[in-house]
């Protein structure tokens, strides 16, 4: 056959089949077995293998589709919130979230094995007597408790609120606020989980007599403004908090407190953040013992995030975002371990150092032992590093997180107080 026969007789045959092929590309799939061609494309594209590319499927979804409510709703990465979220009985067993903790907290309990104790009255008029159904009544028994909320509420403490030992604050399944007065003390007490709350536009409150504990009512003096004051206190786990707009510090621990985790909390809109050690002069914390991990840091924090003094403290794969002065910092020789965290800095030049020493010229400063391993930086950011090698004590190294290799954005994603439905994985 001539080369130019060939070609007719090609052209003739595909002229005649191209309808039936282009019908068989683009019609409608048969009743059933829709998909949206979207998410069929993604889930082709996607390597459910490979976490980066989950996670960038679950950031380019702006449709709302039911991949990303599943996702939001009920899709841990973290270690700690694998341990629970999962579970669609969580109301039910709601004490089986003390089995989570991780960090130098691991071992707190709370109220577990003590009574639930139902938060149904919202108001704080009398800090000397509390009436039974408030959550000042429940935190100053003298027994374990775990606090829950019957509704969603918002409390305005009229004075700190002082928490005694083996006590559960958990929010889940309402949306609790304390808000517009007092903040949480944690004052020389042992064995106490705060979860599941928003604590925001935290004041200074005048002092009075406060009720500490069931037999005991003592005189205090004006408060600092903190949010939460953790002081002389051990044992001591702080997860899936809201934190923002305090008057003085967000979070606060002090006074040879140790044995603390702060995990999962979202911060926003405060200058002074989190504080671990208040003064050079107190050396009793250079046993202090704190783990930060998981936690988010938003664009509308400066500085202290956080700021540490003379103990040991790991800082995990938290994510932090354009910070206005610093993001850690520290004197008085702590040591810092910094692992597999996200620091995006700010635009301008002066703003890109992650590391701020205070109250030293660095003939000091360049032997204390802050190390950074596996960090990501991005926009400029960077980690000034010193003292070498860090080698913890046995204590120090039992308490130390692994740092995860999952994209720190998707760790972080649900930081803060969740939204928990009962008979729904949380």
């Amino acid at each position: 056959m001539g080369k130019h026969k060939f070609v007719l007789l090609f052209t003739h045959i595909l002229v005649f089949m191209a309808p039936v092929i282009f019908a068989g590309l683009f019609s409608s799939p048969e009743p059933g077995n829709e998909l949206d061609d979207k998410d069929a494309a993604m889930d082709a594209f996607i390597n459910p293998h490979d976490p980066d590319s989950f996670a960038a499927e679950f950031a380019t979804d702006d449709k709302g589709s039911e991949r990303r409510d599943l996702h939001t709703t009920c899709e841990a990465k973290n270690d700690i919130d694998k341990c629970w979220r999962g579970k669609s009985d969580w109301a039910e067993n709601r004490q089986a979230l003390a089995d989570c903790v991780l960090g130098y907290a691991k071992g707190t309990t709370g109220g577990k094995g003590g009574d639930i104790y139902v938060v149904t009255d919202p108001s704080d008029d009398d800090c000397e007597n509390p009436k039974e159904g408030t959550l000042r009544f429940g935190v100053t028994r003298d027994r374990p408790l775990w606090i829950t909320f019957d509704k969603d509420m918002v409390i305005t403490l009229k004075h700190e609120l002082m928490i005694n030992s083996d006590k559960t604050i958990d929010g889940r399944g309402a949306s609790v606020e304390i808000a517009n007065g007092g903040g949480l003390g944690v004052y020389k007490v042992n064995n106490v989980i705060i979860h599941g709350i928003h604590i925001h536009h935290i004041k200074v409150v005048d002092g009075g007599k406060i009720r500490t504990c069931e037999t005991k009512a003592g005189s205090r003096s004006k408060s600092d403004g903190d949010a939460i004051s953790v002081f002389g206190s051990t044992k001591v786990w702080i997860d899936h908090v809201t934190l923002d707009h305090g008057e003085d510090g967000l979070l606060d621990v002090t006074m040879k407190s140790t044995a603390v985790t702060i995990s999962n909390c979202d911060f926003n809109h405060h200058d002074k953040v989190m504080l671990l050690g208040a003064d050079d002069s107190h050396t009793e914390d250079k046993d202090m013992l704190v783990t930060v991990a998981f936690n988010r840091f938003n664009e509308g924090c400066t500085q202290r995030m956080p700021r540490c003094r003379h103990g040991f403290f790991q800082v995990v794969n938290n994510d932090y975002n354009k910070w206005k002065m610093y993001a850690i910092g520290g004197s008085s020789n702590p040591t810092i371990l910094s692992q597999g965290n996200r620091f995006m800095a700010a635009d301008e030049k002066r703003l890109k150092q992650v590391t701020a020493r205070n109250n030293a010229a660095e003939d000091e400063w360049k032997n204390w032992k802050w190390k950074s391993e596996n960090d990501i930086f991005l926009n400029g950011a960077y980690f000034v590093q010193s003292g070498g090698d860090i080698q913890p004590t046995a204590e120090q190294s039992a308490g130390l997180i692994p740092p995860s290799t999952i994209p720190v954005e998707t760790l972080t994603r649900d930081a803060g107080k969740l939204k928990c439905l009962p008979g729904q994985p949380c």
